[in-house]
């Protein structure tokens, strides 16, 4: 089977680590761009919350069927042959969004924006932490997870204000040009090298080797024996003497012979089912997973991750809605502004807890997200704006609390050349929530009205946080 072995990045500073995060946020500034406009998509297309919540899924359809691919394609043909597609899918989107007439090419659009933020939080994250080395692994999950939050933050907000203030392609036209510098940075991007070699050949090498070596010391034992023939004494007492000695050499090679068929047994065994595990996931298209070592890890990370970034997810799709709702006014740039304060949130509580053990950290978004929806059925059956706003900023510290969390510990324990499809598996846990729950959530608002749907989101959510702080809070088992 062949195996890469990733060299350490040659000479990186911690500036090229911060550079390095550049193309994740390029790509999620993208993701939530759209997040002001649809309200007025829906006026000028005309289309339901239902609807809307679709359009949103094709993203998520998008990513997810990205993430069976993209990890798995940059541990093994390297971070930038996947990079740089998903840098032109997105610039495609820009174009289908600019010029956007009818739900078809909203789907589309938002279809891309999923495939280029599959690459970018498998690939990319992963390239980051290429890049920072080993020594640097925390600042890289910190820089990476990051990076995403304040991208999908910067979109909502550069996209409300263009958009009030000038027609809305503008502002498409200016995440094109993010995405132009993307593309430059990881056509420069000191990423390490990356040596191939067939594991075969290798253990064939050295079977040669051991084979020639037990030879050798046949040969030496050989000729040591016959120099050490007595020459003098009694006949008799040589014979029985060297009976003695050749029955001794006897039951210590049958001795040896038999540990080394047991030892070759079970390197065969092990072999095989090294062979038959990687038959089975030797494909390209695969649900991406981490080594049995890992799975801990990576359940203690979805179990806070995927109910954060559902949350965050539902603000997003729903948000604006219900915002315009409770102030009356379709004002894109305070559903834009609501958007970034979320995620600026996630940016800011990362930095403020990097310093703590992971587990704690972990726990603390577990409660943040089970606090964000209380919160949120306050502010729907109050019709506040306060609760409402203070929802979407404890929503973004759940996702950001969750992510940093999980990626950490899985760039400190998971294997370099499994580290993007490991980063893919914990998207697909939270994804794979964040794309269903909120689809939900939006059918449900169209025939029972959009604060029943928020109560009845919240309260699934809700114990869903509380079931991942018990998985996170679980003494591992050894």
């Amino acid at each position: 089977m062949l195996q890469t072995r990733t060299a350490p990045a040659p000479r990186t500073t911690a500036s090229h680590v911060w550079l390095a995060a550049w193309p994740v946020t390029a790509v999620f500034v993208l993701s939530n761009a759209a997040t002001p406009l649809y309200v007025l998509w829906q006026h000028r297309i005309g289309f339901s919350r239902g609807t809307l919540t679709v359009i949103f899924a094709c993203y998520i359809v998008g990513l997810l069927g990205s993430l069976l691919v993209s990890g798995v394609a940059s541990d093994r043909l390297g971070r930038k042959p996947v990079l740089l597609p998903a840098l032109a899918a997105a610039l495609v989107a820009c174009g289908l969004f600019a010029t956007a007439s009818s739900v078809a090419a909203l789907m589309a659009a938002r279809l891309l924006t999923g495939i280029a933020v599959g690459a970018a939080v498998s690939a990319g994250m992963a390239a980051v932490t290429d890049v920072a080395g080993p020594d640097r692994r925390r600042l890289a999950a910190l820089l990476a997870s990051t990076a995403m939050v304040f991208g999908a933050g910067l979109g909502p907000l550069l996209a409300g204000v263009l958009s009030e203030t000038g027609p809305a392609w503008t502002v498409f036209a200016l995440e094109a040009v993010l995405l132009v510098t993307a593309i430059a940075v990881v056509l420069r991007m000191p990423l390490p090298k990356r040596d191939r070699k067939d594991a075969s050949e290798r253990k064939n090498a050295a079977g040669r080797k051991g084979a020639s070596e037990r030879g050798d010391a046949a040969e030496r034992k050989g000729a040591a024996e016959r120099k050490d023939t007595p020459e003098r004494g009694d006949a008799s007492e040589r014979k029985d003497a060297a009976e003695r000695k050749d029955a001794a050499e006897r039951k210590d090679a049958a001795e040896r012979k038999d540990a080394a068929e047991r030892k070759d047994a079970a390197e065969r065994k092990d072999a095989a089912e090294r062979k038959d595990a990687a038959g089975r996931k030797a494909g390209w298209i695969r649900v991406p997973g981490v080594p049995h070592e890992n799975r801990r890890h990576l359940a203690m990370g979805v179990a806070v991750f995927a109910p954060g970034i559902t949350a965050t997810s539902f603000v997003l799709s729903l948000g604006p809605s219900l915002l315009s709702g409770l102030l009356g006014t379709d004002n894109r740039i305070v559903a834009g502004a609501t958007a970034f304060v979320m995620f600026i949130a996630a940016t800011g509580v990362q930095f403020a807890v990097q310093g703590l053990e992971r587990r704690k950290v972990l726990l603390a978004g577990a409660v943040s997200t089970l606090v964000s929806m209380g919160t949120l059925v306050l502010a729907v059956q109050t019709r506040g704006v306060v609760p409402l706003v203070a929802a979407a900023v404890l929503a973004g510290a759940g996702q950001g609390l969750g992510q940093l969390g999980g990626l950490s510990l899985l760039n400190s324990n998971v294997p370099p050349r499994r580290l993007a499809e490991a980063n893919a598996a914990l998207n697909v846990g939270g994804y794979l929530l964040a794309g269903t729950l909120p689809v939900a959530a939006g059918y449900l608002s169209d025939p029972l009205g959009l604060p029943t749907g928020a109560t009845l989101f919240a309260a699934v959510l809700a114990a869903l946080a509380v079931a991942g702080a018990a998985v996170v809070a679980a003494p591992s088992r050894r």
